[in-house]
C-alpha cells in the first residue's frame, strides 16, 4: 500500500511532536525518552513476545541475540538458524513489516558464533512538495548486522559480546524544508552475562537462570551533515527465569525483565519562561556524549530518584511445556504513564519437532493502541545439528 507524504508534512509533524510533548510535561508530568532507531527495541521473535518481551534470563534458544547473547553458551544443539515475521500497524496499511534472521554455531563446547539480521521496512511513500509536485517514490527501511561471540567462563556462567552496524534511511535522500538530508550510520556493541544452575528436587529437574544484557552501548546517528545528532537506543536488560518439572512431560518456566533506557532525561521547560528555554535542575541536553549519557542516565531525570525509578520497564511471563513437544505463553508488559504508557497483555504457542520448531505471538494492549495489536507474529527456527543427525 502506497503511502502519500509531503516534505513539509515531515518537518510539520516533527514540530507538533515536540511542542505536544513540552505540552505533556508541563501539564501531566509525562517526560517520554525518545532515541533514534527504536526498531531497535522490538522484541523480534514470537517466544519472548508470547512472555511479555522477556527474555534476557530465560533458557537459551536461536534467538537469544538480541536478548542476551551469552545464553548460547548453554545451548544443547551445535547449530541453529531462524526466520521472524512482524506485520507492524496491519490496521491501517499492509506493507510495514519487521523481519529478524538469527543464526548460530559452536566453535566448541567454550565458544559460540552467533549472528543476526534485522529488516525494518516502512512501505512504499510517495514524496511531494509544498505544491504538490511529485519528488519520487522511496522504500524507506531500516537495518542492522550483528556478529556476536559467546565463551563459557565456569561450569555456572558466560558472557558474549557483540557488534553491530545500524542504517537507517527514512527519506531517500529527499530535501527537508531545504536541509539535504542522508541516510544514517552507526556502531554499537552489547556486553551480556548470563548465569544458569540446574538442581534437583524429589528427583525432577529445576532451573535458575539469570541475565544481564547492555545493549547498543555505540555512536549516535544523524540524518543530516551531522549537526543533528540523536542517542540510539542504549539500553539494560536484567532477567531471571525459573524452571521446573512437574513430572517427565510437564515443566514451567517464570520468567521476569526489568528494562531501562541509558541515554539522558529530556530536560523539561519552567512553565514561568514563555520561551521554554530554563530548564529544571537536572535536565540535561542532548550535547552530552554516549558515555556521559549512559552514566548520568541513572541520575539525570528532573524529578529526581521518583522520576528514576518511572523509566524502569517490566516484563514478565510464564512459558508451559508439555513433553518438550508443545508450548503455551503468557505475559505481561508494564510501562509508566510518564515515560510512554505502554500496557500490555501477550499470549503465545509453539510446537517444536525433531528438526523445525514453529511458534507463534499475539498481543493485547490494555491502554491505548499498538502497532502490534490484533497481529499474529511468528517464528520458523531450523535445527541443523538435528537434520545432520537424521541424515546420518
Amino acid at each position: 500500500m502506497q503511502k502519500i507524504l509531503t516534505l513539509s508534512a515531515i518537518s510539520l509533524l516533527i514540530i507538533l511532536s515536540a511542542s505536544h510533548a513540552r505540552a505533556q510535561a508541563t501539564l501531566s508530568g509525562a517526560n517520554v525518552i525518545t532515541t533514534g532507531v527504536p526498531f531497535l527495541t522490538i522484541a523480534p521473535d514470537s517466544r519472548a513476545a508470547g512472555i511479555g518481551d522477556a527474555g534476557a534470563g530465560t533458557s537459551p534458544d536461536v534467538n537469544s541475540q538480541h536478548w542476551n547473547p551469552a545464553k548460547y553458551a548453554f545451548i544443547q544443539s551445535d547449530m541453529g538458524v531462524s526466520l521472524s515475521y512482524s506485520p507492524w500497524l496491519r490496521a491501517l496499511v499492509n506493507d510495514i513489516n519487521l523481519a529478524y534472521l538469527a543464526g548460530y554455531k559452536k566453535l566448541d563446547e567454550f565458544q559460540t558464533l552467533s549472528a543476526s539480521l534485522r529488516y525494518f521496512s516502512l512501505g512504499d511513500i510517495l514524496f511531494y512538495d509544498d505544491w504538490a509536485n511529485f519528488q519520487g517514490q522511496q522504500n524507506p527501511n531500516e537495518f542492522a548486522i550483528d556478529l556476536g561471540y559467546t565463551r563459557l567462563l565456569s561450569d555456572h556462567f558466560s558472557g558474549a559480546v557483540a557488534v553491530r552496524y545500524i542504517r537507517s534511511d527514512l527519506t531517500g535522500g529527499q530535501l527537508l524544508n531545504g536541509v539535504q538530508s542522508y541516510p544514517g550510520n552507526s556502531y554499537a556493541a552489547d556486553v551480556a552475562f548470563y548465569y544458569r544452575n540446574e538442581f534437583y528436587v524429589s528427583r525432577q529437574t529445576n532451573i535458575f537462570s539469570a541475565g544481564i544484557n547492555i545493549q547498543n552501548i555505540g555512536a549516535k546517528i544523524s540524518y543530516t551533515d551531522g549537526e543533528v545528532k540523536d542517542f540510539i537506543p542504549t539500553n539494560m536488560k536484567l532477567g531471571v527465569a525459573y524452571t521446573t518439572e512437574l513430572d517427565d512431560y510437564n515443566s514451567f518456566t517464570f520468567a521476569a525483565d526489568i528494562n531501562k533506557l541509558l541515554v539522558p532525561t529530556p530536560p523539561v521547560a519552567d512553565p514561568a519562561d514563555n520561551e521554554g528555554d530554563v530548564l529544571f535542575p537536572g535536565g540535561i541536553n542532548s550535547d552530552k556524549s554516549v558515555v556521559a549519557g549512559i552514566f548520568t542516565s541513572f541520575s539525570d531525570a528532573p524529578g529526581g530518584f521518583k522520576e528514576e525509578l518511572q523509566e524502569v520497564n517490566v516484563s514478565a511471563g510464564v512459558e508451559y511445556w508439555y513433553n518438550k513437544q508443545f508450548a503455551l505463553r503468557g505475559g505481561y508488559f508494564w510501562e509508566h504513564e510518564n515515560k510512554g504508557n505502554r500496557k500490555f497483555m501477550t499470549a503465545g504457542a509453539g510446537l517444536k519437532l525433531n528438526v523445525f520448531a514453529l511458534d507463534f505471538a499475539y498481543l493485547l494492549p490494555l491502554v491505548r493502541n499498538h502497532p502490534l495489536e490484533n497481529t499474529l507474529r511468528f517464528t520458523l527456527s531450523f535445527d541443523v545439528d538435528a537434520f545432520g543427525s537424521q541424515r546420518r
